[in-house]
């Protein structure tokens, strides 16, 4: 996709020139007060106009990726690099990982290539690097040495080749007899093999005597040559040089002896000192990077004269690194008191003072910020877009109403095929595009096939210009990249820090009692600190801070408060005795019933329908391999006589609940009803606007059934279920009343499976042995992996994210306590995580429309529906 076309379109505005002027001449330019999505946009026209090697700094991970994505559609021509993040924290001994280790490598030696005889020509044009302040903390080669260990061979020249194994050794390269990854080097003879972490392809360097006779690029795959080429870069292969390590080797000695024999512990430090000894890179050489060098170099210092930094918010820079340096300083004081750190370990980050000084040597230009009353900037050129929310009529009418004040639509969408055929039945039809390298005339729509994070609207004299994206009109956003979950220490207290004297508790071995606070006693001589828990009769138990993770909260099938268990007698013993012979009561009910399910012979679904192959179509996403392997299995379940009993397991936001949607869509086809049932009200709110958005042009019937629902409402919808009139309902607990009752239930979906009793999830089970059930969770719990394992339950494992995959959001529910859950959002904000905030009501919104009624259609078991009017009253 091809959008710089678009880019034009900021000349025609007078804040971009005067902005475009002052960094031309080297000038600083204040907050710009830009919106989010807008950023890569302007970026890339700074790029190309002043043609400029350009830095983008970003606070979080996430974002560095989501920017690096999007500028190739704006900037095309332009090299986009991504100065990439290590894997482990600060002072957390482990490798780096290697695609983050040669995308630095990459990027430093794009900044800094090697000078003299034979040296490339500067690139052009400049490229664009992107980082966070995470990669930019670390420290790294400085730039002489990285540019002392590059070197250009060419044809014909005199080269040693002993020589240059050595040497190659020295810059981190690895031997190996075949050459297939970046860093790698082998020997036949006088042919020697080299794969720079720059070079796209490995080359064959071919010697007469001493002498460069040849270099060949080949295919790593095959080892065919691809080619000869005149001149090969070879740059270091570690940003921590072996040939360095051999002193630190002996100055650590004595601490390497002190380290406990790797067989006892395996992660020991003991074997390091022989690697570093021998000169050779090895897996975790990066951790001793800070001794290496006296004076370590970061990113910044491999920036050309001119070169221009721009930093997306430099307020949440300063929190964000702040946040680092604090998590640093708790993990080196753990790593200290557990004697895991080398003594005089340097310290291995660039703290928030020099990165500020070094950013500042450059003028950098800040795209956030905020702005003072009555002042303007660049910012106010742009708005974000209306949101339609999958209502297509009314974006319809929008482009036409933008198409006659003359504004120029540009539509970037996944779903073009299908909004064009739309427009044609109003207008003439628009052929969707991939490339838009000119500006679109005034008042001419633009249908483009892709994908962008967000669109926004441009406001100019004479360029005017609407960006509409997936995000606008169906709610979709391009997702983007999860964030790593970073181990956390669990202190004692947390275990009971949600305890307030007065709560029932329950002791592993005592039983339930009343927690009473923390209080102090001395024994032996030493004062400590103890969890004091009453039980009947006036009974007390001191349990030591160290064993709170012996104590939970007590959790009841209701209000009612428990009975006190009574210390000194076999009561609490013969509760859990009575409680294990419950549970095996009930493992013998499940085995009976999965017995006579696998006897009983189910309801076969009959294949997709074009009705299904149009919904699957319309997913806004591409599907991943995981998801289109779990779609193919629970389909064969569905179309196999036997009843389906299936596990699909994946993490948030790795497809599972689409996968549930289309199989729901399939029982409906086949005139049967789909339940699907849920822990939380507000997750029933949610799936209930997935399946209606993604189902409303398809004649089912769409309910919710939970507390957000009035008396009135419920009956009506389980009367509904009864009649047959009710195709899919998504409740929680509700469901599972005597009074629901389904005329023909043929799917059961069961989400967050963990949240639930086994007596809850086999309840449709015991109504109805033949109904089919999809289970879908992220967290399994032990019983049904050995479900699984052993063959009673099939599992589908969704591994694999999706590309750009998003963070899990949270979605919070009030009524009344608003200000906390506004709290509770904006931490989370700050924590780079996504955020929703819903408001639970009463009575449920009927889907909006333009109207005040709304129509719903009903479905005919010979795959069409009628549609009828209903009242906007609910």
């Amino acid at each position: 996709m091809n959008l710089s076309g678009l880019l034009d379109l900021l000349h025609e505005i007078p804040a971009y020139a005067a902005l475009r002027e002052a960094l031309a001449a080297g000038g600083a330019a204040g907050d710009l007060a830009l919106m989010r999505a807008a950023r890569p946009y302007l970026v890339a026209a700074l790029a190309r106009d002043l043609a400029r090697l350009v830095l983008v700094v970003t606070a979080r991970v996430d974002r560095a990726y989501n920017v690096a994505e999007q500028l190739p559609a704006w900037a095309p021509g332009v090299p986009v690099l991504r100065f990439a993040e290590p894997g482990p924290l600060f002072y957390e001994r482990a490798p780096w990982g290697e695609r983050s280790r040669l995308a630095r490598l990459q990027t430093l030696a794009r900044l800094a290539p090697p000078v003299g005889p034979g040296a490339p020509a500067p690139e052009s044009p400049p490229p664009i690097v992107v980082t966070s302040a995470l990669a930019l903390m670390y420290k790294t080669m400085p730039v002489r040495e990285f540019r002392a260990g590059s070197r250009v061979l060419r044809v014909g020249q005199e080269a040693d080749p002993e020589k240059l194994l050595h040497t190659w050794l020295a810059l981190g390269y690895e031997p190996s007899s075949v050459v297939a990854g970046p860093g790698t080097f082998s020997r036949r003879g006088g042919i020697l093999d080299v794969f720079p972490p720059v070079a796209e392809q490995p080359v064959r360097v071919e010697f007469w005597g001493n002498t460069i006779d040849s270099l060949r690029a080949f295919d790593p795959a095959t080892q065919r040559s691809a080619g000869s080429v005149q001149r090969v870069i070879v740059t270091p292969a570690r940003e921590a040089l072996p040939r360095l390590a051999g002193p630190l080797a002996a100055r650590l000695a004595g601490w390497f002896r002190a380290q406990p024999d790797p067989e006892e512990d395996a992660a020991s430090a003991q074997p390091d000192a022989a690697s570093l000894e021998s000169g050779a890179a090895f897996p975790l050489l990066e951790y001793y990077l800070p001794y290496l060098y006296s004076q370590p170099g970061s990113l910044v210092d491999y920036l050309p004269d001119g070169a221009l930094v721009v930093v997306e918010d430099w307020e949440e820079l300063h929190d964000v690194v702040g946040d680092l340096e604090a998590q640093a300083l708790s993990l080196y004081r753990d790593r200290a008191a557990q004697a895991e750190l080398p003594p005089d370990y340097p310290l291995p980050y660039h703290t928030w003072d020099e990165i500020q000084d070094a950013l500042s040597l450059h003028h950098p230009l800040h795209l956030g910020g905020s702005l003072l009353e009555g002042e303007t900037t660049l910012g106010d050129a742009f708005a974000p877009g209306p949101r339609f929310g999958g209502q297509i009529r009314p974006l319809l009418d929008h482009l036409a109403e933008l198409r006659m004040r003359g504004v120029r639509p540009v539509v970037v969408t996944r779903q073009a095929q299908r909004l064009a055929g739309l427009w044609g039945e109003r207008d003439a039809y628009l052929t969707p595009v991939e490339n838009l390298t000119e500006p679109p005339a005034p008042g001419a729509l633009t249908l483009v096939e892709g994908a962008l994070a967000e669109g926004w609207s441009l406001k100019a004299p004479h360029a005017d210009l609407h960006l509409l994206t997936d995000a606008e009109i169906f709610g979709w956003k391009r997702p983007e990249p999860r964030r790593r979950k970073r181990p956390r220490a669990v202190s004692p207290e947390e275990h009971f820090a949600d305890m307030a004297p007065g709560d029932y508790v329950v002791h592993v071995e005592y039983g339930i009692g009343r927690f009473q606070g923390l209080v102090r006693r001395v024994l032996e001589g030493t004062e400590r600190e103890y969890l004091l828990v009453g039980y009947d009769g006036g009974d007390a138990l001191y349990v030591p801070i160290h064993q709170a993770d012996r104590l939970s909260r007590y959790v009841g099938a209701d209000d009612r408060p428990p009975a006190l268990s009574k210390l000194g007698t076999a009561e609490w013993d013969r509760v859990k005795q009575s409680t294990r012979q419950a549970v095996q009561e009930i493992a013998e009910e499940l085995l009976e019933l999965y017995a006579a399910r696998a006897q009983t012979v189910g309801h076969a679904f009959s294949t997709d329908t074009p009705w299904q192959h149009e919904l699957e179509a319309s997913f806004p996403y591409v599907e991943t391999e995981d998801q289109l392997h779990a779609l193919r299995e629970v389909k064969a379940d569905m179309e196999s006589p036997h009843p389906m009993d299936r596990l699909i397991c994946g993490d948030v936001g790795y497809g599972k609940t689409e996968v549930a949607l289309r199989a729901a869509f399939k029982a409906v086809m086949d005139g049967r009803q789909v339940a699907m049932l849920v822990p939380t009200t507000v997750l029933a709110q949610q799936h209930f606007a997935t399946f209606h958005s993604r189902l409303v042009s398809f004649p089912l019937n769409v309910e919710m059934l939970s507390r957000f629902r009035s008396r009135s409402e419920q009956q009506a919808i389980v009367e509904g279920l009864r009649a047959g009139q009710i195709d899919i309902v998504i409740g929680t607990h509700r469901l599972l009343q005597p009074d629901v009752q389904f005329k023909n239930l043929g799917l059961l979906i069961i989400d967050e499976e963990q949240r639930f009793g086994v007596t809850h999830k086999e309840h449709f089970k015991r109504m109805r042995t033949e109904v089919d059930v999809l289970t879908l969770t992220a967290t399994p719990i032990p019983r049904t992996l050995y479900m699984g394992l052993t063959g009673i339950r099939d599992i589908s494992m969704i591994q694999t994210a999706p590309e750009s995959a998003c963070r899990s959001s949270r979605t919070w529910a009030s009524t009344t306590r608003t200000w906390c859950a506004r709290r509770s959002c904006a931490s989370w904000i700050g924590a780079g995580r996504c955020s929703s905030y819903t408001t639970a009501c009463r009575r449920s919104t009927p889907p909006p429309t333009s109207s005040s009624a709304w129509f719903r259609r009903r479905p005919s078991r010979s795959g069409t529906g009628r549609w009828t009017r209903r009242s906007s009253k609910r």
